[in-house]
């Protein structure tokens, strides 16, 4: 008859402390787009690893990793079954309009560093030509 011992629940300070370890594996494969995925980290959410993607690239990858990122940390923490769930986080939208021409750049450049403007005006600086 075959004992089998049970490990411990996943929290998030366990996930915490191997998570580095999950990247590691990762970037030793050579595999940059999941880095790039587990770069928004893992966070718990009850008993369920939420992993962040945005957009339907990192949804198919995600989707083809999970099973291995679930090895993984089971390997890595010792613990019992877990669920791996996708979240999809917006990107967000700037609040100012794109800036098309010289004259928005420079002017949006201003804002920001105020010594422009003097500059502007000491060597007779123009954006458009």
């Amino acid at each position: 008859m075959e004992i089998k011992l049970e490990g411990r629940d996943l929290t998030q300070e366990i996930l915490n402390g191997i998570f580095l370890d999950v990247k590691d594996h990762f970037q030793k494969l050579g595999k940059s787009m999941e880095l790039a995925i587990l770069g928004e980290g893992m966070k718990m959410k009850g008993e369920v690893v939420m992993l962040q993607v945005m957009g339907h690239v990192q949804e198919e990858l995600a989707l083809k990793m999970k099973p291995e990122v679930i090895r993984i940390i089971k390997e890595l923490a010792s613990v019992n079954h877990f669920k791996l769930e996708l979240e999809f986080k917006e990107e967000l939208e700037s609040e100012r309009s794109k800036l098309y021409t010289s004259s928005d750049k420079f002017n949006f450049l201003k804002e920001k560093h105020a010594a422009l403007g003097e500059f502007q005006r000491m060597f007779g600086l123009e954006t458009d030509y």
